[in-house]
């Protein structure tokens, strides 16, 4: 990935919200990092989605993730 597409990736997940269960409607960035942690388990679903919960998996456990609150701010 370039830094183009890096910048859009972040973007496109500072945006993103869950689609179904329990956190539907919810910003990815403001679920428990233990749903996740269940995801990386179980595993990730396929396609766009699988890819930005495993990105956000790998934010929340890094403790980064105010890097996509940050960006998900300044949107407003």
């Amino acid at each position: 990935m370039n830094t183009l597409e890096n910048r859009t990736f972040l973007i496109q997940l500072a945006k993103a919200k869950m689609p179904f269960g329990k956190y539907k409607d919810y910003h990815l960035v403001d679920i428990p990092e233990y749903y996740y942690v269940w995801f990386k388990q179980k595993g990730f679903p396929k396609g766009k989605l699988g890819q930005q919960l495993e990105a956000m998996y790998e934010i929340k456990v890094n403790g980064l993730e105010d890097l996509i609150r940050n960006i998900k701010n300044q949107m407003r």
